[in-house]
């Protein structure tokens, strides 16, 4: 009994709480479902404002309508009214026509009522007539029967005739069309022989284009032939490394180079304590050189291109890349550089050919970095020529640097020379100025002392002879003025219509006025010298 209280406590109290849950969820509900409701009324309530001002918009509508048919109908209205009084004077007026009408007719009736009689008396004259025309009837049947016959007989003669006519006109037409066809047929001949020619020439063609095509194939046989002899000896190292040699050489005389010169090949020499030889020596402006060695690895290049399975031929590939890597880690060991105290510490490895080095770096991308780091310089024909243009142009750059100090030493000698001769110069200068005045004085005595006393002999009749005047020398005699050429140039006169020169150089300006500023090699290259600088040394020299 006391253990079952507490339970049914406990039950009292959860069902206490069960009730009440559900009643605040009913009344919940009922809340949700009166808003609901309201919401309904109210969209209910909208719904019905929407469609009675739809309804009303098509009863303004409706109401538009009607007056516009309103109008209408009073338009029609006014127009049948109008139309019905039309209709009343046009039948007034018919009235008054239909009685003039009959007032007419009745006139009329008059008359024809007179007139029948008249009409009677020419019936019976009309008969009369009727009979005398039906006795010319009968008399034109018999004419018209004999003109028929008539016309039969004429309409034979005239069809032979005519007959005749067309043939002779046919056959005129036909010479016509004959003599017209007369070109059309040579021409069609002459297209037929053109013809004839023309296939006779198809088949020369043909037989001569057959035998090219023999000749074709036998070349191509040949060439194959050649090409595969070529290819076994590629496979051997030494035909590929004089192939390689000879290329490498045809590269450097191309770039301008010239053997035992500016390169060497196969030059012996001692690295390491290890006798080399590498395939070239260039020898730079410096007294420094570069080596160049020549690799061909063609072999596994070869099996490569002659095999038709994509994996063979991408296994071979990777052979020929590793044969190049090789090249390089070995050419790197040789360090030909030290062969030579002050060489750039690189080797320059050549591939002779664009498509292998092309191949190479198609299936090593970064052999270039490799190869770097191994100091070795990766060059084919197209990077090699212009690696030694370079050089070349450095060795030219070097002679003219070397050219330049005799260059100096002639243009002082010559400066020297020309300032003894200015002197020499100004000196003929100052005679011919002091003969130039002795001469116009000696004039000015004649004139005034002897030439008066010998014009006296004409006045005394002892001779008819004129005697001519004398003219002076007024032409100043010119001087020097450039200042290399005198020996005190402050003291040198002006020549006329110029101004003094600027002072005297001195010895590095006239260096740098007679030849200009030694250009660097950026200059040179872009052709960028100072234009200023070689006007100048133009104009002085």
């Amino acid at each position: 009994m006391d253990s079952t209280a507490p339970a049914l406590l406990v039950g009292l109290l959860i069902g206490l709480v069960i009730g009440l849950a559900v009643t605040l969820l009913l009344a919940r509900g009922r809340k949700q479902v009166d808003r609901a409701e309201a919401q309904a009324d109210g969209d209910r309530s909208q719904v019905e404002v929407e469609r009675a001002r739809a309804e009303a918009d098509r009863a303004k509508g409706e109401a538009a309508v009607a007056r516009s048919e309103a109008a209408d109908a009073r338009t029609q209205v006014a127009e049948a009214q109008q139309r019905a009084a039309e209709a009343q004077q046009r039948a007034a007026e018919s009235v008054a026509e239909a009685q003039l009408r009959v007032t007419e007719a009745v006139t009329e009736a008059k008359g024809a009522v007179a007139d029948l009689a008249g009409v009677r008396a020419r019936l019976s004259g009309v008969q009369a007539e009727r009979d005398a025309a039906q006795l010319r009837a009968e008399g034109l049947a018999a004419d018209r029967e004999a003109l028929t016959n008539q016309f039969k007989v004429l309409s034979a003669e005239t069809l032979d005739v005519q007959g005749r006519q067309a043939e002779a006109v046919a056959d005129q037409r036909l010479r016509a069309t004959e003599a017209l066809l007369a070109p059309v047929r040579e021409s069609l001949k002459a297209v037929n022989d053109r013809l004839s020619e023309v296939e006779k020439e198809r088949v020369r063609l043909s037989t001569d284009l057959v035998n090219q095509v023999r000749a074709v194939h036998q070349t191509g046989e040949s060439l194959r032939h050649e090409t595969r002899a070529l290819v076994t000896a590629l496979r051997k190292p030494q035909v590929r490394g004089a192939w390689g040699e000879m290329q490498l050489k045809r590269v450097a005389e191309v770039s301008g180079m010239i053997e035992h010169c500016d390169f060497t090949a196969q030059h012996t020499t001692t690295a390491d304590d290890k006798v080399v030889r590498p395939d070239m020596r260039v020898d730079l402006s410096d007294g420094k050189c570069v080596f160049v060695d020549s690799k061909v690895p063609l072999a596994a290049f070869l099996e490569a291109h002659e095999t038709d399975d994509p994996a063979e031929r991408e296994a071979a590939m990777a052979r020929f890349a590793q044969n190049v890597r090789t090249h390089v880690d070995q050419l790197s060991a040789k360090r030909y550089w030290s062969a030579e105290e002050g060489t750039p510490e690189f080797v320059v490895l050549f591939m002779p050919s664009e498509a292998l080095a092309a191949e190479a770096f198609s299936v090593l991308p970064d052999l270039h970095n490799y190869a770097a780091a191994k100091d070795v310089v990766l060059a084919t024909p197209t990077t090699l020529i212009a690696m030694l243009r370079a050089v070349a142009y450095g060795w030219k750059q070097a002679r003219l640097a070397e050219n330049a100090a005799d260059v100096l030493r002639l243009g002082r000698e010559l400066h020297d020379r020309l300032s003894t001769l200015g002197k020499n110069f100004d000196r003929v200068g100052r005679g011919l100025r002091s003969a130039v005045n002795a001469y116009n004085q000696t004039l000015g005595t004649l004139e005034t002392r002897v030439m008066v006393s010998a014009r006296r002999f004409r006045d005394l009749n002892v001779t008819d002879a004129e005697l001519d005047g004398y003219t002076p020398v007024e032409e100043p005699v010119r001087s020097l003025v450039d200042a290399e050429l005198v020996e005190d140039a402050a003291q040198v006169e002006p020549m006329i219509g110029r101004q003094r020169r600027t002072p005297r150089l001195t010895t590095g300006q006239e260096h740098d006025t007679l030849f200009g500023r030694d250009p660097g090699l950026d200059e040179l290259v872009e052709g960028e010298v100072d234009e200023g600088a070689t006007s100048e040394r133009r104009r002085t020299s």
